[in-house]
């Protein structure tokens, strides 16, 4: 009797523990490299999620595509062969089109203003949608700043400046019609081709937030930084829904509450970083200039935003994300 209640005891043990003592590894996929926005999103999260499971459950990070692009690592996550991927809001709007209402051109103006958003109602609704259409959750958010524009053949200061520049954008039609309105054909590519192209002039110039310029050491391939304000980087933590669903509901809220740590470390290292990336990156040779865009912006909004009313919900869902700004409705 004795040694059947010890061997009941012991199956309990084995196989009645709590789903959160369970360990796990999982992957997280970055476009970026160490010391980016992405990079510091990510290891928050790791951090938080191994606090959350009393260290049971941790994640390893995967650099500069190693897993694919961004692209390829949506529809990894999708199929549920891959875990975790941060990347570029534009690279979900392909899967989920009504996403594309966070990229429209001078959409978001600040930082402040971004925080804010992906704390509205509108933002969940886009977490929602990624779920329906893309089958991934966005479980994060990271704050990379605007993608100003590089080059390496001279200042830009003005639409003229722009017109005989070959610039790569991402394959992303928001982004590339944005290029269009204001005069020149871009040069859709993918991340992991850029540095390259760069390099052998392929193109002439791209554009991305400060600190992952720094972080990527395009002051290499790069002279000039114009400072121009159309696409505030917003790069979503994605999960696969079908992984976060095979996981028990401790896990799961573990997860989300490691996101949302996550996010608001984002802002904070945003703050504390993008000042001293500009000041290093001019330190080593780049060059400054100041742009007057309100040419950009009535062009880009005149001829971009009506374009795209119908893919990303329509303008009710349009209003929402500018009511969530306090701005006036369209």
């Amino acid at each position: 009797m004795k040694t059947t209640t010890k061997s009941l005891l012991l199956s309990c043990a084995l196989f009645c523990a709590s789903p959160l003592l369970q360990a796990a590894e999982y992957k997280i996929a970055l476009g970026g490299g160490q010391g980016g926005s992405q990079h510091a999103l990510a290891s928050k999260f790791v951090s938080e999620l191994e606090k959350n499971t009393d260290g049971k459950s941790t994640a390893k990070m995967f650099y500069n595509s190693q897993l694919g692009s961004e692209q390829d690592t949506i529809n990894d996550a999708a199929l549920g062969v891959l875990d975790f991927s941060v990347v570029a809001i534009n690279n979900i709007t392909p899967f989920s089109p009504t996403v594309g209402v966070f990229t429209l051109p001078y959409m978001i103006q600040s930082l402040d203003e971004a925080v804010e958003l992906t704390k509205s109602p509108a933002a969940q609704q886009l977490v929602d949608n990624t779920v329906r259409d893309a089958g991934v959750r966005i479980i994060g958010w990271t704050f990379s700043g605007f993608r100003v524009l590089t080059n390496s053949k001279h200042p830009v200061g003005n639409l003229s400046d722009l017109q005989d520049l070959v610039i790569r954008v991402p394959k992303n039609e928001i982004m590339i019609d944005t290029y269009k309105a204001w005069g020149i054909n871009p040069t859709p590519m993918a991340w992991s081709e850029l540095f390259t192209a760069l390099q052998q002039k392929v193109v002439d110039g791209q554009d991305l937030s400060l600190v992952d310029i720094e972080s990527v050491k395009f002051n290499e391939v790069q002279t000039y930084i114009s400072n121009i304000h159309y696409n505030f980087l917003l790069e979503p933590m994605i999960m696969s829904e079908a992984i976060f669903q095979e996981q028990p509901k401790d896990v799961q809220e573990a997860i989300l509450a490691a996101g949302k740590a996550a996010t608001l470390h984002s802002a904070d290292f945003l703050r504390s970083k993008e000042a001293s990336a500009k000041a290093n990156l001019l330190s080593k040779g780049m060059q400054w200039a100041e742009v007057d865009e309100a040419e950009w912006i009535s062009k880009a909004t005149t001829q971009v935003w009506p374009k795209y009313y119908d893919s990303v919900g329509g303008k009710d869902k349009i209003n929402n994300v500018l009511r969530a700004l306090g701005r006036d409705e369209i």
